[in-house]
């Protein structure tokens, strides 16, 4: 079995959990999951608390000299090492309250499941919670789950500012674009090219804007974040929460990346293959797309607009990657928001909490796609601007991590604990 899962069963059982209540388990040796169930008075069903052991693989030389990405580093009030952002401090979080609720016998009105799992960071990968989904549904079946890889706590200068709660996320799928040529000698080029079929193509995409699609949850983030901006851009965000169709409201928020991918779906180009000799005209070229879609509107629906745009049957559209179902956005739950705001303002007085929808990919997809709402909560606020998650130095602050501890103490205990 994997050293971290062992590590955390060891921990989990010194804390008191019996045997019966811990399960390591997975497809590969070392890609083992580790799920706990401390129970509770059986008033509702569980709920359960994921995230994931894995981390994006880092080299010494792309660190600083002085820091190696996997040697735990304590310094000037940050914790050093892959994976303190993404996810290793949040997983930490809810390891340390599930050993605390443990050892001060609590007893929570429903179980509560917590589920750190393997591969979360490898596309289509099957060995963890979706390996937990197909084979052992009633380890982390659940009234609905928690997901400490998600949602945004934002610091300003060292201060909370925000929390957005992730209550949909966007399906990654992943296109390759292919034209084919019978080729021939560079010195006698033709009108007819793979390289400029496929840039042609490409052009296309790149002026693409695919249907505005809001849900509840980006609605609701939209009228949030207007209270947290000014101006004209204040102004566009409560008139699209209103009504998606301003056009003139949407062309303004679209020229901002992160606001335009709240907005709709986006493909856009990230790899290129051509040719076969410097001196040969080019028999094929390919390009890969990497595309999100938002919630409420279909792969197969993306794909049809796409070939629409490309309009060229030289043009082979194929999938790469792109799993067989389209997540719908979690319920906006009053309890659920209710208690975080509750517990985050009683923290953190001022701090503006909000429904949020990632623009990434993570876990919680599997789950909702099994009919098991899900929210992300971290409880680990970054600093905005800090983001070093899959990158350089990543960090984050040894306060944030410890207040993190104490949020998720007394969120879960007010949500669970009647």
């Amino acid at each position: 079995m994997g050293s971290t899962p062992a590590a955390v069963a060891l921990r989990l059982r010194a804390a008191g959990f019996p045997e019966r209540d811990i399960q390591i388990g997975g497809p590969a040796p070392q890609k083992k999951n580790v799920v706990v169930r401390l129970r509770g008075a059986g008033k509702a069903k569980p709920i359960l608390v994921i995230g994931h052991l894995d981390v994006v693989e880092a080299r010494k030389e792309d660190w600083s000299p002085d820091l190696d990405p996997f040697t735990f580093v304590e310094r000037d009030g940050y914790f050093y090492g892959r994976g303190t952002q993404d996810m290793k401090g949040a997983a930490a979080i809810a390891l340390a309250n599930f050993i605390r609720w443990k050892q001060e016998d609590w007893v929570p009105a429903r179980d509560l499941i917590l589920a750190l799992t393997a591969d979360e960071e490898l596309y289509g990968d099957e060995n963890g919670v979706a390996w937990l989904m197909k084979n052992h549904r009633d380890l982390i079946d659940a009234d609905y789950s928690l997901n400490s890889d998600g949602g945004d706590f934002q610091t300003r200068g060292g201060k909370p500012f925000s929390i957005a709660v992730a209550a949909g996320e966007k399906k990654e799928t992943i296109l390759q674009l292919e034209t084919h040529n019978r080729g021939g000698h560079g010195s006698v080029p033709r009108k007819d090219n793979a390289i400029y079929e496929l840039k042609a193509s490409l052009d296309r995409v790149e002026r693409l804007r695919f249907p505005v699609v809001l849900n509840d949850v980006t609605r609701a983030e939209f009228a949030a974040l207007a209270a947290l901006e000014s101006g004209q851009a204040a102004a566009d965000m409560k008139a699209v929460a209103r009504n998606p169709s301003d056009t003139a409201a949407i062309e303004r928020l679209s020229e901002d990346p992160y606001y335009n991918a709240l907005l709709r779906t986006t493909c856009v180009a990230t790899m290129l293959d051509a040719g076969h000799g410097p001196s040969a005209l080019p028999q094929r070229a390919r390009a890969v797309l990497n595309c999100r879609i938002v919630p409420g509107y279909a792969a197969a629906d993306m794909l049809q607009t796409l070939r629409e745009a490309i309009a060229d049957d030289g043009v082979a559209i194929t999938w790469q990657f792109n799993e067989p179902y389209d997540p719908p956005a979690s319920p906006l739950r009053p309890d659920v928001f209710a208690t975080v705001t509750q517990v985050a303002t009683h923290m953190w007085p001022g701090v503006v909490v909000m429904p949020g929808m990632e623009t990434g990919m993570g876990d919680a997809r599997i789950l909702r796609a099994a009919g098991i709402p899900s929210y992300g909560i971290s409880g680990l606020f970054i600093e905005q601007g800090d983001g070093r998650a899959h990158g350089k130095d990543e960090r984050i602050r040894a306060s944030d991590f410890y207040a993190g501890v104490e949020f998720y103490d007394q969120f879960v205990k007010a949500l669970a604990g009647q």
